[in-house]
C-alpha cells in the first residue's frame, strides 16, 4: 500500500486540529523597556525570574507545539547563546533579520525556516505572556475552515473611570475597568498557503489581515486565559506581581 502525505497526515493526527510548530517575533528594540533591554533583547528581559521568551517555550510546549522559530534582530548574538546554552521544553531555531521587516515580514521571513512547511504554524509576539488552551483555538480554527485565526483579549482601560449622572453628578470611580472591545493579543494559527500572502516588508494587519477579513477567512478566539503585553516597566512589574501570584514560576522549575 501506499502512503500519500495526506494519509500520513491522517494516520499520524497532524491532519487534524494539532499544531507543531510555531514563530515568535522578537526583532525589535523594545526602547520602551530600556534599562532592562540595554543587553540583552526584550524576549530575554525577565519576568519573576524567568526570560519572557522561557514562560513561552513552556507554555507552547504543553500545548503541543515541538519546534519553535525566533526571528530576531537587536542583540541577536546573546538570544542565541541563550538557546545554546540552555535546555528547552522544544526545538529552537533562530534566524536573524538583516534589516527590520515588520511584523508581517517577520513572520513570513521566519516562516520560511519552519521545519514542517506544509502544516500549520503559530505565531507570537515575542513581548508577550500568556496561558490559554491553544489546542481549543485550533479546535475553533478548523471548525470555522478560517485560513487564519487570530486570539483576541479584552480591552481594559489604562485609566480610572468616572461614573457620572446626566446633570454631572458623580456618582461612583472603577479603577481600570474591562471595556466592551477587543484587541488583537498578538497570537495567531495560519494555514500554510498564508504565508505567501503575508507581506516581505511591513505589518500584516495592514496588509493580509484586512484582505482574509473582506474574504470571510479570518476568524477570531476569544481568550479564556490569562494575557499579558509587556510592553514598558509597568507592564515587567504587573506580570511579575501576577506571574509569581499564580505560582507559574514554581511550576516551570518542576518541570
Amino acid at each position: 500500500m501506499t502512503i500519500t502525505h495526506d494519509t500520513a497526515l491522517a494516520i499520524t493526527g497532524w491532519g487534524g486540529s494539532h499544531v507543531r510548530q510555531a514563530v515568535i517575533l522578537a526583532g525589535g528594540q523594545a526602547s520602551r523597556l530600556r534599562p532592562y533591554t540595554d543587553h540583552v533583547p526584550k524576549a530575554l528581559v525577565e519576568v519573576a525570574g524567568r526570560p519572557i521568551f522561557e514562560h513561552q517555550a513552556h507554555w507552547l510546549a504543553a500545548e503541543g507545539i515541538e519546534e519553535v522559530v525566533i526571528s530576531c534582530g537587536y542583540r541577536a548574538d546573546v538570544l542565541r547563546e541563550y538557546v545554546a546554552a540552555n535546555r528547552l521544553p522544544l526545538r529552537v531555531r533562530v534566524v536573524v533579520e538583516d534589516e527590520p521587516l515588520g511584523r508581517g515580514g517577520g513572520l513570513k521571513y521566519a516562516a520560511a525556516h519552519l521545519p514542517f512547511p506544509g502544516e500549520r504554524w503559530a505565531g507570537l509576539n515575542g513581548d508577550i505572556l500568556t496561558r490559554f488552551s491553544l489546542r481549543d483555538l485550533a479546535r475553533a480554527h478548523v471548525e470555522r475552515d478560517a485560513l487564519a485565526t487570530l486570539a483576541v483579549t479584552p480591552l481594559k482601560s489604562p485609566y480610572g473611570i468616572v461614573e457620572m449622572t446626566h446633570s454631572d453628578r458623580v456618582t461612583s470611580f472603577t479603577e481600570a475597568p474591562v471595556l466592551p472591545h477587543w484587541i488583537n493579543a498578538g497570537v495567531y494559527l495560519f494555514e500554510p498557503e498564508v504565508t505567501a500572502l503575508l507581506p516581505d516588508l511591513g505589518d500584516h494587519e495592514d496588509t493580509t489581515f484586512p484582505e482574509l477579513a473582506r474574504e470571510g477567512r479570518l476568524s477570531a478566539y476569544r481568550i479564556n486565559g490569562y494575557w499579558r503585553g509587556v510592553d514598558n516597566a509597568k507592564d515587567l512589574k504587573t506580570a511579575t506581581k501576577e506571574i509569581t501570584a499564580f505560582g507559574w514560576v514554581q511550576a516551570v522549575v518542576a518541570q
